[in-house]
């Protein structure tokens, strides 16, 4: 028996830039097109970029009025007629990567994150901070019923772009990665991974209660900024020779870090730059970037075969993502907290709340 969709649902709307967000009832829309599927969004990760559409801090116009959010966990309740891989009541996630081409060069070389008509959950599309949710089904995240929608819902963005980022810096078992910003929802979710892979972490955050959770999650050696007085001496004397990490991870929210990565990652390392702090812009001296053969790079979220590989860490035990779940009704309390930096871990919203 098809599930019954009401005609109304709760929802964060963000009605212009810079907000505030407004939680009120709005219309579901029963009619997935041809390849979509309607999804009941039990829960959903909230991600600092969420925090950037409605501020408005990219270069990149959101729709408006739009519904943010893009780490959404639910049940399949609908789908169109072209869908015939996914069933009702199937478990499926939302990811910030909503829907693409599938035909373009990016498309078919398994780059379908840089397709060119890429549709955004939460940004360009309306995402997750609702009940009920419309997805591309080519891209939402098949989730096996016994994974937990809550816990995995943050998986479906900070941990398949960690994932996606440890891939991209090309550090091998038995190699040393900084993390900048470990103790944050992205960074706790890095450590995890890159100990799974069988990486060396080295955590960099700031105060007592994220050196605790860096250690919950067993770093080999955590740098304090906040009380280093040589920040780049400290780094590179966590690693056993002394030479610095062999890859670095930026996904801090402030531009700092992304100046000061090329002057303690060992010679021939990798730095990845993954946050996206407003305004921000990379820095590095040209002379050391050379003659110590650093990569600079960028990445961005996962594609559908690192979304799979992502999660099938978390399926097997291998990863913990530390959560705390309030109302979808509390999601600008969740702001607030976001942007004085008290976040440690990540926040999931319950949309029945």
């Amino acid at each position: 028996m098809p599930p019954n969709i009401p005609d109304k649902q709760w929802a964060q709307v963000i009605e212009k830039t810079g907000g505030p967000i407004q939680y009120k009832q709005i219309p579901v829309n029963k009619r997935p097109g041809p390849d979509e599927i309607l999804v009941n969004v039990k829960y959903s990760g909230v991600c600092h970029t969420d925090l950037h559409a409605v501020n408005g801090d990219w270069p990149i116009p959101t729709k408006l009025p739009l519904v943010g959010g893009h780490e959404g966990a639910g049940v399949v309740v609908a789908r169109g007629d072209l869908v015939n891989d996914l069933e009702l009541g199937d478990h499926v996630g939302i990811k910030w990567i909503n829907g693409t081409c599938l035909a373009c060069e990016f498309c078919q070389q398994s780059d379908e994150p840089l397709c060119g008509k890429a549709t955004i959950s939460g940004y360009t599309v309306d995402g997750t901070f609702q009940e009920y949710a419309i997805a591309k089904a080519a891209h939402a995240a098949r989730l096996h019923k016994e994974i937990p929608l809550d816990k995995v819902s943050p998986v479906l963005c900070a941990g398949i772009t960690v994932y996606k980022g440890l891939k991209e810096s090309g550090a091998k078992a038995g190699q040393s990665v900084a993390i900048v910003g470990a103790g944050g929802g992205l960074g706790s979710l890095a450590m995890q991974y890159a100990t799974a892979m069988g990486l060396r972490v080295i955590a960099i955050d700031a105060g007592d209660e994220k050196k605790q959770l860096c250690e919950r999650f067993k770093c080999s050696s955590f740098v304090d900024f906040s009380t280093s007085k040589d920040l780049v001496k400290d780094v590179q004397a966590a690693t056993e020779d002394g030479l610095g990490p062999h890859a670095v991870l930026l996904v801090a929210v402030n531009e700092k870090p992304f100046q000061q990565a090329a002057e303690y990652v060992r010679a021939r390392g990798t730095v990845v730059a993954i946050g996206l702090p407003a305004n921000a812009y990379l820095r590095a001296p040209v002379f050391g970037t050379v003659t110590r053969m650093i990569t600079i790079k960028g990445s961005y979220v996962g594609n559908r075969k690192d979304t799979a590989e992502a999660l099938d860490f978390y399926r097997r035990g291998l990863i913990d993502c530390p959560i705390k779940v309030v109302g979808l009704s509390e999601l600008q309390d969740v702001y607030d907290l976001m942007q004085e930096g008290k976040i440690v871990g990540r926040y999931v919203v319950d949309t029945s709340k």
